[in-house]
């Protein structure tokens, strides 16, 4: 029975991760170590907390005595380091805190991984260390091309460029000590459970509970959606097959305009839940700084080397998650009174 650990695994892409996983697999254990901050949330995975297989650690992965704990303990064959602060807004009021858990923290479970894993002349056999990261790291399009595993990485918030140092230290820990690493950088991520501070499930939210749609500049900043399920194969298949020390670039190959989204979303809510939920709640904010234009993703490594593609379209992923949410009110609720109501009305209203 392999043993996965996954960091980050009660917020949006780690929480989905662990469902996929225990779905496809009655043969795994999963451990989730999660700090549970304001996006972290164990409501995302009640309906596998009695599973036999999946054990919930509440911690920080700046922690080495619970990490060296968990390694004492368990046999993990996989690391899969979903754990970091990841708002972009955040990040450029609070950046000290995106370097602490973002690089510290994967420095951490790195190290502590590494000497667990060290044997005379090498590693244990079956091991690897899964860094999920983000195209941010490579910083902006113009409007043409494509991100590839070699674009230079040029990244522009205090987020990306935490995200940048901690892919860099994994490939030094494969180039200086040829640890068993992956690394994944995938395009922007939508669907079921994902925090509402994000731009889809802010939007869905605030239409249904008729506020002000917060669109930044002119609305034109182009991004590349993928649906988080096909993220979660993605990733399975990387840890399984993909060779030691690659990148691999995780794209949907469904580009839109923020402002395309926001339209998308006001449409369907308007013809199928309510015709108050007009274009009238869109409000343009001033930019955010240092926002970049436009992201794209080349997968076709990835798709060359182990066969995965996007299944889902836009069209389709973007009804489901409209879907998904309308039939998890109380989840919306419960997630989004205290800090984030506080958060909303100080980021967006105020400018």
């Amino acid at each position: 029975m392999k043993t996965y650990l996954v960091t980050g695994g009660a917020g949006f892409i780690g929480a989905n991760f662990i469902h996929y996983m225990l779905n496809k697999y009655s043969d795994i254990k999963i451990i989730n170590l999660d700090k549970l901050t304001y996006a972290g949330n164990l409501e995302n995975l009640k309906d596998v907390e009695t599973n036999c297989n999946y054990t919930f650690a509440c911690g920080d992965i700046c922690d080495k005595e619970l990490a060296e704990k968990l390694f004492e303990d368990n046999d993990i064959d996989y690391v899969v380091n979903f754990a970091a602060e990841s708002h972009v807004d955040r990040s450029i009021k609070d950046p000290e805190i995106f370097v602490k858990t973002n690089v510290l923290g994967t420095v951490n479970i790195l190290n502590v991984a590494k000497n667990s894993w060290e044997i005379s002349g090498g590693f244990k056999e079956g091991k690897k260390f899964m860094q999920v990261s983000t195209d941010e790291v490579y910083g902006s399009l113009g409007g043409s091309g494509f991100f590839l595993e070699t674009t230079p990485l040029d990244p522009h918030s205090p987020y990306s460029s935490s995200k940048t140092g901690a892919d860099l230290m994994v490939k030094a820990y494969f180039d200086t000590y040829k640890m068993p690493v992956n690394t994944t950088r995938c395009s922007n991520n939508y669907g079921p459970y994902q925090f509402p501070e994000k731009l889809i499930p802010l939007l869905i939210n605030n239409c249904l509970n008729h506020k002000d749609l917060p669109v930044y500049g002119d609305g034109m900043n182009i991004r590349d959606w993928l649906y988080v399920e096909d993220h979660c194969k993605a990733i399975d298949m990387v840890i399984n097959g993909g060779r030691l020390g690659e990148v691999y670039n995780i794209g949907g190959h469904n580009e839109r305009a923020n402002i395309q989204i926001v339209k998308t979303i006001i449409s369907y809510l308007n013809e199928n839940v309510d015709k108050e939920i007009t274009e009238k709640l869109i409000s343009y904010v001033e930019d955010r700084l240092g926002h970049d234009k436009r992201y794209g993703i080349d997968p076709t490594k990835i798709k060359e080397e182990l066969g995965w593609y996007p299944e889902t379209t836009f069209e389709v992923g973007i009804k489901k998650t409209i879907k998904w949410n309308l039939d998890n009110k109380e989840w919306m609720d419960n997630i989004t009174s205290g800090e984030y109501q506080n958060y909303y009305d100080n980021m967006y209203q105020n400018k």
